[in-house]
């Protein structure tokens, strides 16, 4: 079932041609969190990559192994069940609205690096029947797996192929299990969390801490003083699909 028809169902216009998705900017409610002592807490959580500090080291992949370790990620050689947290992909692919003739040579065979973009106005949140994912008032998507029944309706609203369906029992395709986060089952979707478990123990992100070149920026994007605020404010970034309005948390420096 194409993109159209999910959307139809979950009882929502869409305008995929010729014009932005009404639903795709419309503000979602947010839900009260209250963070545990200790934690680092922002009022809207949101990262920078530096990409030019991860072309550096093209054939690193240690932020992807930290998350998908840590968050018992099964690794499915089968890529049309595979399940992503954090990846790469090449240019064309990651800003499909931006290519030209120059850009092409420019950025042709360059990694970029991919997530869930938390995003300000997150259309998954909206068209979930059973509110498994939502958003907290700091910003983060979050998913509970015992609400999730499958429809995949997040799926076909989220711009970016941010998620990943269980078509199969992940757990025997997890090599070496972290006991400390839960296993997820066949039929549930799953998505980056921005490492909200290590945030509530004062840790910033796997992702963040494994990176060779500190090419990964996170912080509050509403405190003017944040390492990341201030990098934004000095550096040109772009966003993915920025103009269907959801407000993409996620920036990457050029």
């Amino acid at each position: 079932m194409d993109r159209r028809k999910f959307l139809k169902l979950a009882g929502l216009s869409v305008t995929l041609a010729g014009g932005v998705p009404g639903f795709l900017n419309r503000e979602v409610k947010a839900r009260a969190y209250t963070p545990p002592p200790g934690a680092l807490t922002a009022r809207r959580w949101g990262m920078a990559i530096d990409v030019k500090k991860c072309w550096e080291e093209p054939n690193c992949n240690e932020c992807i192994k930290a998350c998908h370790h840590l968050h018992n990620v099964p690794d499915i050689p089968d890529k049309k069940r595979e399940v992503k947290w954090i990846w790469k992909d090449e240019f064309e692919h990651v800003f499909p609205d931006k290519p030209n003739e120059f850009n092409n040579i420019i950025f042709t065979h360059k990694p970029f690096l991919l997530l869930c973009n938390h995003c300000e106005h997150p259309p998954c949140v909206r068209v979930c029947p059973t509110q498994a994912t939502f958003k907290r008032e700091d910003g983060i998507v979050m998913m509970d797996y015992h609400r999730c029944i499958g429809c995949r309706f997040c799926m076909a609203a989220c711009p970016f192929g941010a998620r990943s369906f269980n078509w199969v029992d992940p757990r025997p395709y997890i090599k070496d299990p972290n006991p400390k986060f839960p296993t997820r089952m066949k039929g549930v979707v799953e998505k980056c969390l921005f490492c909200y478990e290590r945030l509530e123990k004062g840790k910033m992100p796997a992702c963040v801490e494994a990176c060779k070149k500190k090419a990964l920026i996170f912080g509050d994007l509403e405190d003017e003083h944040s390492e990341i605020v201030q990098v934004l404010k000095s550096r040109f970034s772009i966003r993915r699909k920025s103009e269907l309005g959801t407000g993409p948390s996620v920036f990457y420096l050029l």
